[in-house]
């Protein structure tokens, strides 16, 4: 439930800035506004899934994933708001980056634990790295404004 009121405050958040965003210049291979809601809707559940396989799986050394998830999700959650509403692209740029880090990070802790919860955060990796793109592509096209 909670979740679902995160997702929808950024939801909200980015309609207050959709005046500044459609005056960017996009970069190639943007995908259209109706794409994102529910490609993240799965992206979450599937994240909120892994985090469940990993937490019930028995055995010792787990922290340092619990650090790496935690981490990662909330450089997840700070990048809307770097992006939309500060329209701090270059801020936006470093979260994501860190966030790319921090998930790959994830995705190797995880998988020292249970090879599913690992696989299952393989979509959202890819997502966030073109994401990335997107993020720089916006930053080069648009560094004047």
């Amino acid at each position: 439930m909670g979740l679902y009121f995160l997702i929808r405050r950024c939801y909200i958040l980015q309609m207050f800035n959709k005046i500044w965003y459609e005056s960017l210049i996009k970069p190639p291979f943007v995908p259209s506004d109706v794409i994102f809601a529910p490609v993240w809707t799965i992206l979450y559940l599937m994240i909120a899934i892994s985090f469940i396989f990993y937490f019930i799986k028995k055995q010792e050394h787990k922290n340092l994933g619990y650090i790496y998830f935690f981490i990662q999700l909330i450089l997840n959650l700070l990048w809307a708001p770097s992006f939309f509403y500060l329209k701090n692209i270059v801020l936006a740029l470093v979260v994501i980056i860190f966030l790319d880090i921090f998930v790959f990070l994830t995705i190797k802790k995880f998988y020292s634990i249970s090879k599913i919860a690992s696989i299952i955060l393989i979509p959202y990796f890819l997502w966030i790295i073109f994401a990335t793109y997107l993020n720089l592509g916006y930053l080069i096209l648009n560094k004047a404004l």
